[in-house]
């Protein structure tokens, strides 16, 4: 999770900051996680104009964390709902895939009002030639009013995302590290074909609720003392990597 130089909370320079990436990103390939998703999530307030200084930074340091993790599924998200410039991002550094917000149906996020994007990224994917990248969606996203479309079920709102081509489908609680509803889960695969993950709010003790889930997305449960802007505790991820593996064992 970076602070990247020139917003509010900015005060590293690249060689730090690409140093602190690496060294996170090796304590989670080594724990033996399926995959690792690098964000921007230090640099508050989120702003929907991101400099070309913000996608400089997240290109040196994925392109760095790439060298690392040679092997490992890499992603990218860069705040704010900056999905076309993640997926430039992603093309320029090998990454797999990148994590969008706003995909269908306009919504009041907390930076302001966020509108549907998945025509416009779909185009932009094709026209760089980034059809190899992935794009999985955040649906009734976590930070956000729905009242626009309280008249649309997150169903009917996972149904919108895979009709417009969506890789995947993220379901998140209402804020950073609040649990995901499983009734969410389970109602959402049981109405698409495409793989729905679980976004926030995992954590050793409740992992068994989500096991039906294509994937789990974790941030703060991974930090020292569950807060998402602390470092990465190893022995946390290697407690929780041990219990997926006999879980799995077991299924």
């Amino acid at each position: 999770m970076l602070r990247i130089k020139g917003t509010p909370l900015g005060c590293l320079n690249m060689s730090q900051i690409t140093e602190d990436a690496c060294r996170e990103a090796e304590i989670y390939r080594d724990a033996g996680v399926d995959g690792v998703i690098i964000e921007n999530m230090h640099d508050i307030p989120y702003s929907f104009s991101v400099g070309p200084e913000v996608c400089a930074c997240m290109t040196a340091v994925c392109t760095a964390v790439r060298r690392v993790c040679p092997v490992l599924p890499l992603g990218v998200q860069i705040l704010s709902s900056a999905n076309q410039q993640a997926l430039a991002v992603a093309l320029a550094s090998g990454l797999d895939f990148i994590r969008a917000e706003g995909f269908v149906f306009s919504h009041v996020a907390d930076e302001g009002l966020l509108n549907a994007c998945a025509g416009d990224l779909l185009r932009y994917r094709k026209q760089i030639g980034a059809d190899h990248v992935q794009i999985f969606t955040d649906i009734k996203k976590k930070h956000s009013s729905h009242a626009l479309t309280s008249d649309v079920t997150i169903e009917e709102t996972a149904r919108a995302a895979e009709f417009f081509l969506s890789d995947g489908l993220i379901i998140t609680g209402a804020a950073t590290g609040v649990q995901a509803d499983p009734r969410e889960l389970r109602d959402v695969s049981q109405s698409v074909r495409i793989p729905v993950l679980i976004g926030s709010g995992v954590t050793y003790d409740n992992i068994e609720l989500y096991l039906d889930a294509h994937g789990m997305i974790i941030g703060s449960h991974f930090k020292y003392g569950g807060h998402w802007a602390n470092d990465v505790d190893p022995d946390q991820v290697m407690r929780f990597m041990e219990k997926i593996r006999d879980l799995r064992k077991k299924k």
